[in-house]
């Protein structure tokens, strides 16, 4: 009994302690994106790039949010070339700490 009070003490001690390993996410703005298809290949070339942890689109905005692993950061030119390269437009994009 006291084994199993332990583990889950232990268990929400762990839980509770943040994550420090978080890597940077990029909301980017992007001209053109009408149909899960244009989406299709903007995540794809994007999960194709390393560091990259996730990628979530949002058709409807315009928005395309990357998720990196941490330690990995890309440039606003290095994001704009990626987005150039599936043939949209970058509008803008913004960094914050994840």
């Amino acid at each position: 009994m006291k084994i199993r009070s332990f583990i889950f003490a232990a268990t929400i001690i762990l839980w509770s302690i943040p994550s420090f390993a978080a890597g940077t996410q990029y909301d980017i703005r992007v001209d053109g994106l009408a149909c899960p298809f244009c989406a299709y290949g903007i995540e794809k070339k994007f999960i194709g790039t390393e560091g990259v942890e996730s990628v979530d689109i949002d058709i409807k905005n315009g928005l395309v949010i990357v998720k990196t692993r941490e330690g990995k950061s890309f440039g606003e030119d290095q994001l704009k070339s990626i987005i150039d390269d599936t043939g949209f437009t970058m509008k803008s994009m913004s960094e914050k700490p994840r």
